[in-house]
């Protein structure tokens, strides 16, 4: 399937595309947007897998541009925070062919495009139509031949991986990669035409687009773009746009829940049916404050940028969602891995194993990457993608992840597992957020430490911490040094980071 093939499920009368304050886009303008576009680009030489970076603010825009592109081009989406380094690096890494630019945005990726002989088209918004709406403006772009249509096999979204610990790797979805991954989450979440999603995830990560826009428009619902996540906006947002669920990732519910009691009475009216969260772990006390303050079943998933997103999820009523489990498998296959590359059954742990019609093919250009992130099939069949993180399965078939393999603590040959901490800590009634990781240790190589912020109004010591720890974890595993903050260092989606904190506090 192609998205464009996805669209033509919608209501041509029925709201796609929304924003706080504008006029719906329909199903039948967006359609409309998405052909007239894609004309456009063939005019100009652009079509099936040529790259267009997109740098626009989260919004309306965002979303149906990404939507309109990646239905007749690759859509590259990117920060637009990105500083002039980093648009040079990923600008060049990617081999962009053109740019599309909120028209009289200052950014630096303009500069950077024009130094690289970049083409630069113009995005204008169209407010004044509907949200969403927009014109392109190719300015001295020359007309080319008409380009290739996109079929199911060509890439529709290429995303660099985060690159903590290395160069950032290319990662190519296809049309049927994303396609498949927004009809796994609709199913998941039974998502139907009477669901509105508030979408608050940045529009240049896998979350946002695939979980909360593409997701939506597969269900033949709607999506409302906002400006960015505002916890201060929130719940005008909530209010305003009744959608009937939102996706977030675990910061944000937690900043969310803090403001929750100044505006109870837009809780009480809420419309939601439901609550996601993914992309990073969501501490079961913050998944039961979230379901008593909402009335409403929170849903944890497990998804990567490898997979178009989603992998696993907790289930709706009456199915069973357990707090500390991403869920059952959603789409891909999922198995365990032990380290000979054998399949591992019963109540042992493995790394998470996956494979199915959301997963890539492979990174570009990149052999040594694709060596080790693929395991032959013990059995003979299709490679499985490794996904690096350790879990383990219950009775019922529910993961749990234990954490990322290359995040594991190795105390002088003892391992540690940060989770496991994390959600210790989490139990103390002063805490309200922790990261567990490791700090240099001159003799064992690595330690233990970890980084908290209290609630509002609570005080808490180090070392009555500590001792708190120490009456449910192993002597080891019981942090070395804690850090109290006002904030933890959050990466650009709003994902706590584990790797690198310690250097990022001044530990290293």
């Amino acid at each position: 399937m192609t998205i464009v093939q996805l669209l033509e499920t919608g209501d041509p009368e029925h709201h796609a595309i929304s924003a706080p304050g504008q006029s719906a886009m329909t199903y039948a303008v967006l359609r409309s947007q998405c052909a007239e576009i894609g004309v456009a680009l063939r005019k100009h030489g652009l079509g099936a897998n040529d790259r267009l970076a997109i740098v626009l603010p989260n919004g309306a825009e965002m979303a149906s541009s990404f939507i309109a592109l990646a239905s007749a081009v690759t859509a590259a989406p990117l920060n637009p925070t990105y500083t002039e380094a980093e648009f040079e690096f990923y600008l060049t890494d990617l081999n962009a062919k053109a740019i599309v630019l909120g028209a009289g945005l200052a950014s630096p990726a303009r500069d950077i495009a024009r130094r690289n002989g970049i083409d630069i088209i113009d995005l204008h918004p169209r407010a004044d139509v509907a949200a969403g709406c927009f014109d392109l403006d190719f300015g001295s772009m020359r007309p080319g031949a008409n380009a290739n249509l996109v079929g199911d096999s060509d890439m529709a979204l290429v995303l660099h991986t985060s690159g903590t610990t290395s160069r950032p790797k290319i990662v190519p979805l296809s049309q049927a990669n994303l396609c498949a991954s927004a009809a796994h989450i609709g199913r998941s979440l039974s998502l139907t035409a009477t669901d509105k999603c508030l979408n608050v995830m940045p529009l240049f990560h896998i979350h946002g687009l695939i979980a909360a826009v593409l997701s939506s428009l597969c269900a033949g619902g709607s999506v409302t773009c906002t400006p960015g996540f505002n916890a201060l906006k929130f719940f005008a947002w909530l209010d305003n746009e009744a959608p009937t669920w939102y996706t977030a990732v675990p910061t944000m519910h937690q900043s969310i829940l803090e403001r929750a009691m100044r505006n109870d009475t837009i809780v009480a009216g809420s419309k939601l049916r439901f609550i996601r969260s993914s992309s990073s772990s969501l501490p079961a006390q913050v998944m039961h404050e979230l379901e008593q303050t909402f009335s409403c079943p929170v849903i944890e998933s497990y998804g990567m940028t490898e997979a178009a997103h989603q992998m696993t999820s907790n289930l709706l009523p009456p199915g069973q969602r357990k707090a500390g489990s991403v869920g059952v498998p959603a789409g891909p296959s999922v198995r365990l891995m032990d380290e000979q590359g054998q399949f591992v059954n019963g109540d042992a742990q493995g790394e998470i194993v996956i494979r199915g019609a959301n997963v890539t093919t492979g990174y570009e250009a990149n052999e040594q990457a694709n060596a080790s992130a693929f395991a032959v099939d013990p059995d003979g069949g299709e490679s499985w993608f490794r996904t690096g993180d350790q879990g383990i399965f219950d009775a019922d078939g529910f993961l749990t992840i234990s954490g990322r393999l290359k995040e594991i603590i190795n105390r002088g040959g003892e391992k540690i597992a940060p989770r496991e901490v994390d959600d210790i800590l989490m139990d103390h009634a002063a805490v309200a957020q922790v990261v567990t990781f490791a700090m240099p240790h001159p003799k064992l190589g690595e330690d233990v430490a970890a980084a908290v912020v209290l609630k509002q109004g609570m005080d808490v010591s180090e070392r009555e911490l500590r001792e708190f720890a120490a009456k449910r974890l192993a002597a080891f595993k019981v942090p070395k040094k804690i850090l109290f903050l006002e904030e933890i260092p959050k990466g650009s989606t709003g994902k706590l980071q584990r790797i690198g904190l310690a250097a990022k506090l001044g530990m290293s």
